[in-house]
């Protein structure tokens, strides 16, 4: 029996990165009626053994949702809007990030370069959120193409975007630490490395989502979602999520830790420019804080899950169900990253934001430079005090 309650762990649909999907309420209650068969079972061998009186061996049903009862109802609402807030977040910070970029004319320095790929990054990977919005709400309504191809954008982003985390943390190592010689080996990381370290293994990273990823159907919905082999079913996912902290938490992870220390360390020695320094440590100490702060919770969460699922740990109902909605949770919180990586590594720069209102100014402008225009071709009683008034708002 408790073979059966535990296999219903398997109801819980998980995506690419390792985030928690939505718990398949049909199939939980199909497992929970497993449950209950086996229950009816021993209570039929035991009141056989104990000639009890008829009718005591029947068993409510609805018991078993004392015993644990997933409910979808949180998920059902938390996701929706925390996504929908990322999205919007996420769209409006990094596509101004793209934006400023591409109306640069300067030539873009390694710095730019990097904030630029990921904000790319984050851009394509919160695109991928309202799929999963409506996805956790209802039911998968996009087909099979769309579902291969989203769970592959949303793997591909989510790990390049750590790992150009990392990439900056050693182009800014080099840049502090090894300021004197180190142009050549930050151009080579920056032009072409980046290619090789993060895109690429971003790229393969997904090879599963194309061999696993199906549309099924479960009587009630359509679910996306990756389909291992059921003979293998837990080891499949515990391989994945293993992949998923060790290539998106923990490598990124020990890079960013050591090179930020070891800035930290170089900034804290001499006594010329105090005031830039501060400035310096207090960002670098809040782009680790951040780091880990986003990401440790989330990926201690899926990692005690994947110990539960390996029997390695065991699990009560009271901890199932916490330590679902605590993956649920710091999933959100980890994403709430890219909507953090514009402010942290591109309006922090004194140099950026200058950029940033520039392209601003030059797009304002330009826009009015286009409604005037476009007055000026139509019938129109307007005076030319009204004109004057729209260029100068």
């Amino acid at each position: 029996m408790l073979e059966t309650w535990r296999s219903s762990r398997s109801c819980r649909s998980w995506r690419p990165g390792g985030a928690a999907g939505a718990v398949d309420l049909e199939c939980w209650k199909a497992g929970k009626l497993e449950v209950l068969e086996e229950l009816q079972k021993l209570t039929f061998i035991f009141e056989y053994d104990g000639n009890s009186s008829e009718g005591s061996g029947s068993m409510d049903p609805e018991a078993l949702e004392e015993i644990c009862d997933q409910s979808q109802d949180f998920q059902k609402v938390f996701l929706p809007v925390v996504y929908g807030i990322i999205f919007i977040l996420g769209i409006v910070g990094n596509g101004l990030v793209v934006v400023v970029m591409g109306f640069q004319k300067k030539t873009k320095n390694m710095t730019d370069k990097y904030r630029l790929h990921l904000s790319v990054a984050d851009l394509l990977f919160v695109l991928t959120l309202p799929f999963w919005a409506v996805d956790a709400v209802s039911s998968w309504y996009f087909g099979k193409f769309m579902c291969v191809a989203v769970n592959m954008i949303y793997t591909v982003n989510l790990y390049s975007s750590v790992l150009i985390l990392a990439f900056i943390s050693l182009d800014r190592y080099l840049a502090v630490v090894r300021a004197t010689n180190s142009q050549a080996t930050r151009k080579l990381l920056a032009d072409r490395v980046i290619y090789v370290g993060v895109w690429l293994p971003a790229m393969l990273l997904t090879v599963p989502d194309l061999v696993f990823t199906k549309v099924h159907n479960n009587g009630a919905r359509d679910m996306c979602d990756r389909i291992y082999p059921q003979e293998a079913n837990t080891v499949w996912k515990a391989v994945f999520h293993f992949q998923h902290i060790l290539v998106g938490f923990v490598l990124p992870g020990l890079v960013i830790l050591i090179c930020y220390c070891i800035i930290i360390s170089k900034l804290s020695k001499g006594s010329k420019g105090q005031t830039l320094k501060r400035k310096a440590l207090k960002t670098t100490i809040i782009l680790v804080l951040c780091f880990f702060v986003c990401w440790l919770p989330y990926c201690a969460g899926i990692l005690i899950d994947t110990l539960v699922n390996l029997k390695l740990v065991s699990a009560g109902c009271y901890l199932e169900k916490g330590l679902n909605k605590w993956i649920l949770v710091t999933e959100a919180l980890a994403y709430f990253h890219c909507c953090l990586n514009p402010i942290l590594y591109a309006f922090l720069g004194v140099r950026f934001s200058k950029s940033a209102r520039s392209t601003l100014s030059i797009t304002s402008r330009s826009s009015q430079n286009f409604l005037t225009k476009k007055r000026g071709h139509m019938p129109s009683v307007s005076t030319e005090s009204e004109s004057s008034s729209v260029l100068s708002s």
